[in-house]
Protein backbone atom coordinates (compact mmCIF):
# COMPACT_ATOMS: atom_id res chain seq x y z
CA UNK A 1 0.00 0.00 0.00
CA UNK A 2 0.98 3.44 -1.08
CA UNK A 3 1.69 6.07 1.76
CA UNK A 4 0.21 9.52 1.14
CA UNK A 5 -0.04 11.78 3.99
CA UNK A 6 -1.42 14.54 2.60
CA UNK A 7 -4.41 15.78 0.14
CA UNK A 8 -6.27 18.47 -1.51
CA UNK A 9 -9.99 17.47 -2.05
CA UNK A 10 -12.49 19.24 -2.68
CA UNK A 11 -16.18 19.03 -0.97
CA UNK A 12 -20.06 20.77 -1.65
CA UNK A 13 -22.99 19.99 0.52
CA UNK A 14 -26.47 19.39 -1.38
CA UNK A 15 -28.65 22.17 -2.14
CA UNK A 16 -32.22 22.84 -0.75
CA UNK A 17 -35.37 20.86 -2.95
CA UNK A 18 -37.30 23.62 -4.30
CA UNK A 19 -40.73 24.17 -2.86
CA UNK A 20 -43.43 22.83 -4.80
CA UNK A 21 -46.69 25.21 -6.34
CA UNK A 22 -49.68 23.56 -6.27
CA UNK A 23 -53.90 23.78 -5.51
CA UNK A 24 -56.16 20.99 -4.02
CA UNK A 25 -58.49 20.01 -7.33
CA UNK A 26 -60.73 17.45 -5.78
CA UNK A 27 -64.33 16.58 -6.44
CA UNK A 28 -67.26 17.98 -4.40
CA UNK A 29 -64.59 20.25 -2.22
CA UNK A 30 -65.06 23.71 -3.01
CA UNK A 31 -62.21 25.87 -1.51
CA UNK A 32 -59.58 23.58 -1.97
CA UNK A 33 -56.68 26.06 -1.85
CA UNK A 34 -53.04 25.49 -2.33
CA UNK A 35 -51.53 22.49 -0.86
CA UNK A 36 -47.69 22.70 -2.08
CA UNK A 37 -45.37 20.78 -0.22
CA UNK A 38 -41.83 21.86 1.39
CA UNK A 39 -38.56 21.03 -0.38
CA UNK A 40 -35.75 18.65 0.98
CA UNK A 41 -33.05 19.53 2.69
CA UNK A 42 -29.59 18.81 0.86
CA UNK A 43 -27.02 16.27 2.70
CA UNK A 44 -24.49 17.48 4.58
CA UNK A 45 -20.81 16.52 4.36
CA UNK A 46 -19.38 14.60 7.25
CA UNK A 47 -15.95 13.43 7.89
CA UNK A 48 -15.73 10.11 10.44
CA UNK A 49 -12.23 8.83 11.64
CA UNK A 50 -11.99 5.18 11.28
CA UNK A 51 -9.91 2.13 12.01
CA UNK A 52 -7.55 0.14 9.75
CA UNK A 53 -6.77 3.38 7.87
CA UNK A 54 -2.83 4.55 8.01
CA UNK A 55 -2.38 6.69 4.57
CA UNK A 56 -4.67 9.10 2.30
CA UNK A 57 -3.67 7.51 -0.53
CA UNK A 58 -7.48 6.94 -1.57
CA UNK A 59 -7.75 10.88 -1.78
CA UNK A 60 -5.09 10.98 -4.42
CA UNK A 61 -7.30 9.32 -7.26
CA UNK A 62 -10.91 10.58 -5.79
CA UNK A 63 -10.60 14.34 -5.08
CA UNK A 64 -14.25 16.04 -5.81
CA UNK A 65 -17.04 15.14 -3.21
CA UNK A 66 -20.60 16.35 -3.34
CA UNK A 67 -23.54 15.11 -1.47
CA UNK A 68 -27.07 14.79 -3.27
CA UNK A 69 -29.48 17.98 -3.20
CA UNK A 70 -33.05 17.77 -1.51
CA UNK A 71 -35.87 16.73 -4.32
CA UNK A 72 -38.62 19.29 -4.82
CA UNK A 73 -41.74 18.71 -2.79
CA UNK A 74 -45.06 17.81 -4.50
CA UNK A 75 -48.55 18.63 -3.85
CA UNK A 76 -51.29 17.16 -0.85
CA UNK A 77 -48.30 19.36 1.27
CA UNK A 78 -45.75 16.26 0.60
CA UNK A 79 -42.37 17.21 1.66
CA UNK A 80 -39.46 16.50 -0.86
CA UNK A 81 -37.06 13.86 0.49
CA UNK A 82 -33.61 14.75 1.69
CA UNK A 83 -30.54 14.21 0.33
CA UNK A 84 -28.15 11.10 1.74
CA UNK A 85 -25.35 12.84 3.97
CA UNK A 86 -21.89 12.02 2.23
CA UNK A 87 -19.45 9.91 4.64
CA UNK A 88 -15.70 10.80 4.10
CA UNK A 89 -13.75 8.17 5.92
CA UNK A 90 -10.17 9.12 7.23
CA UNK A 91 -8.07 7.69 8.70
CA UNK A 92 -7.17 7.82 12.56
CA UNK A 93 -5.16 11.42 13.16
CA UNK A 94 -6.00 13.59 10.05
CA UNK A 95 -6.68 16.75 10.14
CA UNK A 96 -8.87 18.77 8.06
CA UNK A 97 -6.73 22.48 7.01
CA UNK A 98 -8.32 25.33 5.17
CA UNK A 99 -6.92 25.73 1.51
CA UNK A 100 -3.69 27.82 2.59
CA UNK A 101 -3.03 25.43 5.26
CA UNK A 102 -3.08 28.35 8.33
CA UNK A 103 -6.07 26.99 10.01
CA UNK A 104 -7.14 23.86 11.57
CA UNK A 105 -10.65 22.98 10.56
CA UNK A 106 -11.51 19.64 12.08
CA UNK A 107 -9.26 17.19 14.47
CA UNK A 108 -9.48 13.05 14.58
CA UNK A 109 -8.37 11.69 17.32
CA UNK A 110 -10.63 8.87 18.17
CA UNK A 111 -11.59 6.08 16.17
CA UNK A 112 -15.62 6.80 15.48
CA UNK A 113 -15.52 10.20 16.01
CA UNK A 114 -17.68 12.19 12.94
CA UNK A 115 -18.00 15.66 12.53
CA UNK A 116 -20.18 17.37 10.51
CA UNK A 117 -18.21 19.88 7.81
CA UNK A 118 -20.23 21.19 5.29
CA UNK A 119 -23.91 21.35 6.10
CA UNK A 120 -26.81 21.29 3.27
CA UNK A 121 -29.14 23.54 2.40
CA UNK A 122 -32.96 23.43 3.73
CA UNK A 123 -35.30 23.04 1.43
CA UNK A 124 -37.95 26.12 -0.14
CA UNK A 125 -41.12 26.65 1.27
CA UNK A 126 -44.04 25.45 -1.17
CA UNK A 127 -46.85 27.54 -1.61
CA UNK A 128 -48.81 26.21 0.98
CA UNK A 129 -46.79 28.16 3.49
CA UNK A 130 -47.57 31.48 1.97
CA UNK A 131 -51.49 30.69 2.43
CA UNK A 132 -52.73 33.85 4.71
CA UNK A 133 -56.03 35.71 5.10
CA UNK A 134 -55.14 37.82 2.35
CA UNK A 135 -53.03 35.59 0.45
CA UNK A 136 -55.49 32.41 -0.26
CA UNK A 137 -54.51 31.48 -3.49
CA UNK A 138 -50.32 32.44 -3.50
CA UNK A 139 -48.42 30.66 -5.97
CA UNK A 140 -44.97 32.02 -4.70
CA UNK A 141 -42.42 29.11 -3.40
CA UNK A 142 -38.47 29.06 -2.55
CA UNK A 143 -36.35 27.39 -4.73
CA UNK A 144 -34.17 25.76 -1.69
CA UNK A 145 -31.08 26.81 0.03
CA UNK A 146 -27.93 27.41 -1.34
CA UNK A 147 -25.14 24.59 -0.70
CA UNK A 148 -21.48 25.28 1.00
CA UNK A 149 -17.95 24.19 -0.97
CA UNK A 150 -14.63 24.46 -0.08
CA UNK A 151 -11.40 23.53 -1.26
CA UNK A 152 -9.59 21.95 2.01
CA UNK A 153 -6.57 20.16 2.82
CA UNK A 154 -5.92 16.29 4.52
CA UNK A 155 -3.09 16.25 6.54
CA UNK A 156 -2.42 12.69 8.28
CA UNK A 157 -0.63 12.59 11.64
CA UNK A 158 -0.26 9.53 12.73
CA UNK A 159 -0.74 8.43 16.27
CA UNK A 160 1.75 6.79 18.61
CA UNK A 161 2.75 6.56 21.69
CA UNK A 162 6.34 6.99 21.23
CA UNK A 163 8.45 8.40 18.49
CA UNK A 164 12.13 7.16 16.78
CA UNK A 165 14.25 9.93 15.77
CA UNK A 166 18.30 9.73 14.83
CA UNK A 167 20.53 10.33 11.65
CA UNK A 168 19.97 8.13 8.94
CA UNK A 169 21.19 4.03 9.07
CA UNK A 170 21.54 5.04 13.32
CA UNK A 171 19.66 1.17 13.32
CA UNK A 172 15.87 2.64 13.84
CA UNK A 173 14.37 0.49 11.55
CA UNK A 174 16.61 -2.60 13.01
CA UNK A 175 14.72 -1.47 16.57
CA UNK A 176 11.29 -1.34 15.77
CA UNK A 177 11.81 -4.60 13.35
CA UNK A 178 13.20 -6.16 17.10
CA UNK A 179 10.55 -4.75 19.29
CA UNK A 180 7.39 -5.09 17.35
CA UNK A 181 5.69 -6.87 14.35
CA UNK A 182 6.67 -4.54 11.79
CA UNK A 183 8.74 -4.90 8.18
CA UNK A 184 10.75 -1.58 8.44
CA UNK A 185 13.25 -2.18 5.45
CA UNK A 186 16.53 -1.95 6.38
CA UNK A 187 20.06 -1.61 4.40
CA UNK A 188 23.42 -0.65 4.10
CA UNK A 189 22.94 3.11 2.96
CA UNK A 190 21.35 5.88 4.15
CA UNK A 191 17.33 6.75 3.55
CA UNK A 192 16.17 3.35 3.36
CA UNK A 193 13.13 4.28 5.35
CA UNK A 194 11.40 6.84 2.88
CA UNK A 195 8.16 6.95 4.84
CA UNK A 196 6.66 6.80 8.24
CA UNK A 197 6.38 2.96 9.92
CA UNK A 198 3.87 2.31 12.84
CA UNK A 199 4.42 -1.06 15.38
CA UNK A 200 3.11 -1.97 18.24
CA UNK A 201 5.16 -3.05 21.20
CA UNK A 202 3.73 -5.64 23.45
CA UNK A 203 6.20 -5.76 27.04
CA UNK A 204 5.18 -6.06 30.35
CA UNK A 205 1.78 -7.19 30.04
CA UNK A 206 1.62 -3.50 28.34
CA UNK A 207 0.89 -2.23 24.65
CA UNK A 208 1.86 0.44 23.27
CA UNK A 209 2.54 2.27 19.45
CA UNK A 210 5.76 3.32 18.21
CA UNK A 211 6.53 5.26 15.36
CA UNK A 212 9.87 5.22 12.64
CA UNK A 213 10.22 8.25 10.65
CA UNK A 214 12.60 8.52 8.03
CA UNK A 215 16.05 9.82 9.60
CA UNK A 216 17.15 13.70 9.85
CA UNK A 217 20.31 15.31 8.25
CA UNK A 218 21.75 18.96 9.11
CA UNK A 219 19.45 21.39 7.25
CA UNK A 220 16.62 18.74 7.31
CA UNK A 221 14.39 22.17 8.22
CA UNK A 222 15.29 23.81 5.22
CA UNK A 223 14.61 20.98 3.09
CA UNK A 224 17.87 19.03 2.87
CA UNK A 225 17.56 15.30 2.59
CA UNK A 226 13.63 14.28 3.02
CA UNK A 227 13.15 17.57 4.67
CA UNK A 228 11.13 17.38 7.99
CA UNK A 229 8.03 17.10 6.76
CA UNK A 230 7.53 13.58 8.46
CA UNK A 231 8.38 15.28 11.97
CA UNK A 232 4.28 15.93 12.46
CA UNK A 233 3.27 12.32 12.63
CA UNK A 234 5.56 12.16 16.13
CA UNK A 235 4.17 15.87 17.63
CA UNK A 236 1.21 13.77 19.20
CA UNK A 237 4.15 11.25 20.82
CA UNK A 238 4.50 11.69 24.88
CA UNK A 239 8.04 10.56 24.60
CA UNK A 240 11.20 10.51 22.17
CA UNK A 241 13.40 7.55 22.06
CA UNK A 242 17.02 9.14 20.16
CA UNK A 243 19.41 6.50 18.33
CA UNK A 244 22.75 7.77 18.24
CA UNK A 245 24.94 5.47 15.82
CA UNK A 246 28.12 4.42 18.16
CA UNK A 247 30.18 4.12 15.00
CA UNK A 248 29.40 7.36 14.39
CA UNK A 249 32.87 9.96 14.28
CA UNK A 250 31.51 12.25 16.68
CA UNK A 251 28.41 11.12 19.05
CA UNK A 252 27.71 14.17 20.40
CA UNK A 253 28.04 15.99 17.04
CA UNK A 254 25.47 13.16 15.27
CA UNK A 255 22.69 14.24 18.81
CA UNK A 256 23.27 17.51 18.31
CA UNK A 257 22.56 18.09 14.87
CA UNK A 258 19.07 16.02 15.39
CA UNK A 259 18.41 18.32 18.17
CA UNK A 260 18.57 21.02 16.39
CA UNK A 261 16.17 19.97 13.56
CA UNK A 262 13.61 19.19 15.91
CA UNK A 263 14.22 22.55 17.51
CA UNK A 264 14.03 24.40 14.26
CA UNK A 265 10.84 22.39 13.45
CA UNK A 266 9.04 23.49 16.22
CA UNK A 267 5.71 22.61 17.38
CA UNK A 268 6.73 21.23 21.01
CA UNK A 269 9.25 18.79 19.48
CA UNK A 270 12.26 19.56 20.97
CA UNK A 271 10.38 20.14 24.89
CA UNK A 272 9.12 16.59 24.69
CA UNK A 273 10.70 13.60 27.02
CA UNK A 274 13.25 11.99 25.39
CA UNK A 275 15.31 8.98 26.26
CA UNK A 276 18.68 8.92 24.60
CA UNK A 277 20.50 5.41 23.36
CA UNK A 278 23.81 4.70 21.68
CA UNK A 279 22.72 1.97 19.32
CA UNK A 280 25.29 -0.78 17.78
CA UNK A 281 27.44 -1.72 20.66
CA UNK A 282 27.82 -4.82 19.59
CA UNK A 283 30.49 -3.78 16.92
CA UNK A 284 32.49 -2.26 20.38
CA UNK A 285 34.15 -3.01 23.31
CA UNK A 286 32.67 -2.36 27.26
CA UNK A 287 35.32 0.53 27.03
CA UNK A 288 34.45 2.32 23.83
CA UNK A 289 31.27 2.04 25.03
CA UNK A 290 31.69 3.59 28.32
CA UNK A 291 33.80 6.43 26.54
CA UNK A 292 30.81 7.31 24.24
CA UNK A 293 28.22 6.85 26.59
CA UNK A 294 30.13 9.66 28.94
CA UNK A 295 30.59 12.27 26.11
CA UNK A 296 26.94 11.73 24.74
CA UNK A 297 25.59 11.92 27.92
CA UNK A 298 27.80 15.63 28.67
CA UNK A 299 25.98 16.58 25.18
CA UNK A 300 22.60 15.27 26.03
CA UNK A 301 22.45 15.84 29.77
CA UNK A 302 20.45 12.83 29.98
CA UNK A 303 21.32 9.32 31.02
CA UNK A 304 22.50 7.14 28.32
CA UNK A 305 21.73 3.93 27.31
CA UNK A 306 23.84 1.56 25.23
CA UNK A 307 21.83 -0.96 22.99
CA UNK A 308 22.05 -3.20 20.32
CA UNK A 309 19.00 -3.26 18.19
CA UNK A 310 20.33 -6.28 15.73
CA UNK A 311 21.54 -8.78 19.40
CA UNK A 312 18.72 -7.05 21.45
CA UNK A 313 21.23 -6.15 24.39
CA UNK A 314 19.33 -3.38 26.06
CA UNK A 315 16.07 -3.15 24.21
CA UNK A 316 14.23 -4.34 27.38
CA UNK A 317 15.82 -2.24 29.09
CA UNK A 318 14.80 0.78 27.17
CA UNK A 319 11.35 -0.97 26.62
CA UNK A 320 10.97 -0.55 30.26
CA UNK A 321 11.73 3.13 30.38
CA UNK A 322 9.30 3.98 27.12
CA UNK A 323 6.72 2.71 29.62
CA UNK A 324 8.13 4.79 32.49
CA UNK A 325 7.79 7.60 30.44
CA UNK A 326 4.23 6.90 28.60
CA UNK A 327 2.48 6.70 32.04
CA UNK A 328 -0.76 4.69 32.75
CA UNK A 329 -3.29 4.26 29.46
CA UNK A 330 -6.33 5.71 29.67
CA UNK A 331 -8.45 2.95 31.16
CA UNK A 332 -5.90 2.82 33.99
CA UNK A 333 -6.51 6.06 35.05
CA UNK A 334 -10.05 6.09 34.82
CA UNK A 335 -10.27 2.78 36.72
CA UNK A 336 -7.74 5.11 39.31
CA UNK A 337 -10.35 7.92 39.61
CA UNK A 338 -13.16 5.22 40.45
CA UNK A 339 -11.35 3.71 43.13
CA UNK A 340 -11.35 0.41 40.81
CA UNK A 341 -7.88 -1.40 41.41
CA UNK A 342 -6.30 -2.01 37.33
CA UNK A 343 -6.64 -6.14 36.78
CA UNK A 344 -4.36 -7.07 34.11
CA UNK A 345 -5.70 -9.62 31.73
CA UNK A 346 -3.69 -13.31 32.02
CA UNK A 347 -4.43 -16.01 29.90
CA UNK A 348 -3.23 -18.67 33.13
Amino acid sequence: MHFLDQAKIFVRSGTGGPGAVSFRREKFIEYGGPDGGNGGKGGDIVFEAVAGLNTLIDFRYTQHFRAPRGQGGSGSNRTGGGGDDLVIKVPLGTQILSEDREEVLLDFTRVGQREIFLRGGDGGRGNASYKTSTNRAPRQHGTGWPCEEAWVWLRLKLLADAGLVGLPNAGKSTFINAVTNAQAKVGEYAFTTTRPQLGVVRHKQREFVIADIPGLIEGAADGAGIGDRFLGHIERCRVLLHLVDANDADVAESYRIVRDELEAYGAGLIDKPHIVALNKIDTLDDELIEALSAELAEESGADVIPISGASGVGVDWILDQLIEAIGPTADAVAADDEGEDVVEWSPV
